[in-house]
This record gives C-alpha cells, structure tokens and sequence, in this order.
C-alpha cells in the first residue's frame, strides 16, 4: 500500500471520531453531515489507490508496518460506527415513528 494512501485512512477515522462524538451529542443533524464527508474521503481514497503509485515501491519493513497502521485504523472506524448505530437506534426509531404518524402529540 501507498503510505500516502494513509492520509486518507487517518481523514476518515477522524470524520469518524466528529461523528462518533456529534452521536454522543445528539447532534444528528452534524452525523449527517459528518457521514457524508467519509462519503467523499471513501471516493477519493477508492480513486487514489487506483493510482499508479509514484517512485520506487516500499520496502517489506515498511509496507508492513503501514498494513498494521492501516489495520489499527479500520478498527478503530469499525468501533466508531458501531457504537454511532447503537446510539442512533433510538432516535431512527423516534424518526420512523414520526413518520408513520405513531408520535403522540400533547396539545
């Protein structure tokens, strides 16, 4: 792997994490938003891993140790998102409610 193409892996765990965070604020409006970046940092990491890599290949030592940095990573977004879908369930439940004309209303 590119070790430039860890640019984008380390964007995207921190869109991750603002994400992560906006959930635990209940800030839905701001996951959205978030989600939608790690949309397009997603694309251009698809698009510049296509990309002839520039200069010489990586040697052994140091194409692993980006794999186990790349890894650690992907774990961690792996994390963020399912503790983002836990913390969403209620309110996609509130939302799918709303929207089935389930929610009472006081009046």
């Amino acid at each position: 792997m590119q070790p430039e193409l860890l640019n984008y892996y380390e964007a995207i765990e921190r869109a991750s994490t603002d994400m992560l965070e906006a959930a635990r604020a209940g800030h839905w409006d701001e996951v959205v938003k978030l989600e939608g970046a790690c949309g397009l940092l997603i694309s251009q990491l698809k698009h510049a891993a296509q990309a002839p890599a520039d200069g010489a290949a990586a040697e052994p030592a140091s194409a692993r140790q980006t794999a186990q940095i790349k890894s650690r990573i992907m774990q961690r977004i792996l994390v963020n998102d399912a503790e983002i879908r836990h913390l969403a369930e209620p309110w996609l439940q509130d939302l799918e409610d709303t929207l089935a004309g389930r929610r009472q209303t006081l009046h």
